[in-house]
């Protein structure tokens, strides 16, 4: 219980302000704006409101001892099939907890770990240094793409990470452009259909709604591997 009240308390904090966002609704967007969740932005995306992000001050909280526990993170790195050689992109690294483990399996190949945040990145670029990793690289990315080249990743993961994306449109088209064709999209969120997943409400997704923007954005659901203890681990393949 008090790990619970724990992530409950964290995915209410540290959160960037959104006033940089802008409240005037541009004409044929299809993003609109209206009063919503304390925890939202106000912006709306095909019925559902985007969640603030979380700050680097919760960087404790990502590299928490329970994490493993709660979120089987071992199992999720095993329904990812990672490959020596992959080519793998972490789009809102964070402190690069899933990075990391990413980075031991794809031995010969390479990990991108993208934030918008660059204390984010920072904290990577230090343990990298300390533990002498050479085949995780650091991309600061932007609210709008992942400033990654075209065809070039085998495997995206995005991990609690899609449904605060302010420009989900923009960031979901940069991301299909740097996929090669057969590439893979792993979209980790918190099952919004079961309400004992001790997560705010603003802060999960589900498989519906999850499979109505990524069919917006041209990619179609290939399997929901249902083996997390809070998650859905959505698999997404180009249309």
């Amino acid at each position: 219980m008090k790990n619970t009240l724990a992530l409950i308390f964290f995915i209410s904090c540290f959160l960037i302000s959104a006033k940089s966002l802008s409240q005037v609704d541009e004409k044929g967007s299809i993003y609109t704006y209206k009063t919503g969740d304390f925890n939202g932005i106000g912006k709306w995306y095909m019925g559902r409101e985007i969640a603030h992000v979380m700050g680097f001050q919760g960087i404790d909280w990502l590299e928490r001892s329970e994490r493993e526990k709660e979120e089987d993170v071992s199992t999720l790195i095993k329904n990812m099939k990672i490959k020596s050689i992959d080519h793998i992109a972490d789009i809102g690294a964070g402190s690069g907890y899933h990075a990391f483990k990413l980075a031991s399996l794809a031995e010969n190949g390479l990990i991108y770990a993208v934030d918008i945040q660059s204390e984010m990145l920072n904290e990577i670029e230090l343990k990298k240094k300390s533990n002498r990793i050479l085949n995780i690289e650091t991309i600061l990315g932007s609210e709008k793409g992942i400033d990654l080249p075209k065809h070039s990743l085998d495997k995206v993961l995005l991990v609690d990470v899609y449904h605060e994306f302010s420009y989900p449109i923009e960031m979901i088209k940069s991301i299909k452009d740097a996929l090669k064709p057969n590439g893979l999209l792993f979209l980790i969120e918190y099952r919004g259909e079961d309400s004992n997943v001790p997560i705010k409400k603003i802060h999960k997704m589900t498989e519906k709604q999850s499979v109505l923007e990524m069919k917006a954005a041209g990619f179609k659901l290939r399997e929901n591997i249902n083996n997390l203890p809070w998650q859905h681990c959505m698999i997404f393949e180009k249309s």
